[in-house]
């Protein structure tokens, strides 16, 4: 590498690590990469160092771990690339949506205050945290009854995950904590701030996440209907100046190139998601592209030169994605993290022992003997809704189902229902923007899952649709490593970046007819339970619900 060829670095934070990349500018080599585990991962039994218990459907995060992770990644990552640090010129991040930070007005999370170390509401909400259905059911309602204009742009329903109902939440079951927070900042901005110290709030999340349409936020009037003291949730807590993707938040502070061993003054990004940056990753700017980024979830997103309501999709927003264009986002709440499931708590010890005998890891292996099955084999079906469901029917009260296990069922059976189930989900996603006039011509898929050859010839059989894998292990990072070279002033605009810096394959898996018209039979009967338990004929998985909150004393 000749020193003069300038870099950049990107860091993706996902559910569980932080994963740094070193990108060449001129061409999107990635010299090098490091991953951090967080030391606390998901806090969804009990806040650090207490045993009291937290309630279900809780999952929160430690934002002191995104800092130890910036220290470890990123100079991980030098070192892998043997790059000199003074020939990075930018830096720009991504983060999972919606993942909500409670904070001071200079951006101290409340959690790290000694008076709120124990409250479980000052704590980071994880994108998964999903304890605040009931105030989304009422956002929901709310909106519905008063026409409000915005509810169309998110399919018609606003998701638990996002900021509105998780700070009505916060308001109405800590509100101490309600009226000490200054600002709830998505963690996409506030390590933005860390970095730059600049609060700059970006355009994707309060699109997506933040019901920001057409210039405007819900109005005072809406929220002081969902609760008198929400009235001025808006201005008081959320609202600031928006960045655009792509655009310069600040520059590196002097503990910030602390921190990461790189030149204090070189250009940091504006803050974006984890889906959202890795579309440009993999070369999908144009519309007809669908971008599946596959890890613990699934996030769905696409381009498109209309503005269309469809039912149940994440949101729409002007220039979401990249300048000019629409950006769709569907998702789903649950799909690596249903196969961890199932291996964690499903998978009996001699089928570790032979995994481990033949070098394999417990899913390698259940891929391997699953792989063996014919479709339908197993005769069995399930409902991907482990983590509850995001997109169509926007209802995290949802649960998983496997229905027709017998004595003789196999895990490796059920490990691949749960596979099809992912991919039954996805297809649902898909037909539903299809019917809503977007066309979906050609599924491309980054992330983690990519590795699983049985599992994305089964997406390309059951979406009768070409697939196609992003070139890079590191999709989000790479996506951030571009919308950097962007901000450091390298590319005038991120589609010029993408076209230099991006990595797809093309069509690396083609649909096989024989199996395409097998498994349109078994979407047909998954269609019918998704309809039977998920729009309202049979309510039982939310009667179940909410006894377990019941019983644990949580109603």
């Amino acid at each position: 590498m000749a020193a003069q060829d300038p870099l950049v670095v990107g860091v993706d934070f996902g559910t569980l690590s932080a994963r740094a990349v070193v990108v060449r500018v001129r061409d999107g080599a990635e010299l090098g990469s490091a991953v951090f585990d967080y030391p606390h991962a998901v806090v969804d039994q009990a806040l650090p160092g207490s045993d009291k218990p937290l309630p279900p459907d809780w999952a929160l995060q430690v934002p002191a771990d995104y800092i130890t992770s910036l220290s470890q990644a990123v100079p991980e990552a030098l070192r892998a690339a043997q790059a000199q640090p003074e020939d990075v010129i930018g830096i720009a991040t991504d983060f999972t949506a919606c993942t909500m930070v409670p904070t001071t007005s200079t951006g101290t999370p409340l959690c790290e205050l000694a008076e709120f170390a124990d409250e479980p509401h000052a704590y980071v909400k994880l994108w998964k945290h999903h304890s605040a259905q009931p105030q989304a059911d009422r956002i929901n309602e709310l909106a519905r009854v008063r026409g409000e204009k915005w509810l169309p742009r998110y399919g018609g329903l606003i998701s638990s995950e996002w900021e509105f109902a998780k700070g009505l939440q916060i308001l109405e079951e800590a509100p101490h904590v309600y009226t000490a927070m200054q600002h709830f900042v998505e963690a996409a901005d506030w390590i933005i701030w860390q970095l730059t110290g600049n609060y700059v709030r970006n355009a994707c999340t309060a699109g997506y996440k933040g019901i920001y349409q057409d210039g405007e936020y819900p109005s005072p009037d809406f929220l002081r209907e969902l609760n008198p003291d929400f009235d001025r949730f808006v201005t008081h807590k959320l609202d600031h100046p928006l960045g655009q993707l792509g655009a310069k938040a600040g520059e590196l502070t002097a503990q910030a190139a602390q921190w990461t061993g790189l030149p204090q003054g070189i250009a940091v990004a504006v803050g974006n998601v984890d889906a959202h940056v890795t579309a440009p990753a993999a070369r999908a700017v144009e519309p007809g592209q669908m971008v599946a980024i596959m890890g613990t979830s699934t996030c769905h997103v696409m381009n498109a030169a209309e503005l269309v309501e469809v039912p149940g999709m994440c949101g729409v927003v002007d220039g979401g994605i990249v300048p000019g264009l629409w950006g769709y986002e569907a998702g789903q709440s649950g799909v690596g993290d249903i196969f961890a499931w199932f291996v964690r708590t499903c998978v009996p010890p001699e089928y570790h022992e032979q995994a481990q005998a033949k070098g394999l890891t417990v899913h390698e292996y259940l891929t391997e003997l699953a792989a063996a099955q014919g479709i339908g084999e197993h005769g069995l079906l399930a409902l991907d809704w482990h983590n509850g469901n995001r997109s169509v029917l926007v209802d995290h009260e949802l649960a998983g189902l496997i229905i027709g296990q017998t004595l003789a069922t196999r895990p490796e059976e059920s490990y691949r229902a749960l596979l099809e189930a992912t991919a039954f989900g996805t297809r649902m996603i898909i037909d539903t923007f299809i019917d809503s006039g977007i066309p979906v011509r050609e599924l491309i898929v980054a992330g983690g899952l990519i590795k699983n050859d049985l599992l994305m010839q089964i997406y390309a059989d059951v979406t009768n649709l070409p697939l196609s894998v992003i070139g890079s292990q590191q999709g989000p990072a790479l996506g951030s490593a571009i919308h950097a070279a962007v901000a450091a002033g390298a590319y005038p605009d991120i589609r010029e970046a993408a076209a230099a810096m991006g990595s797809a394959s093309s069509a690396d898996y083609q649909p096989i007819e024989a199996n395409v018209e097998l498994y349109q039979e078994l979407f047909d009967e998954y269609q019918t339970l998704h309809d039977y338990f998920g729009r309202g004929v049979n309510d039982v998985m939310r009667r179940l619900r909410e006894r377990r909150r019941v019983q644990k004393g949580q109603s």
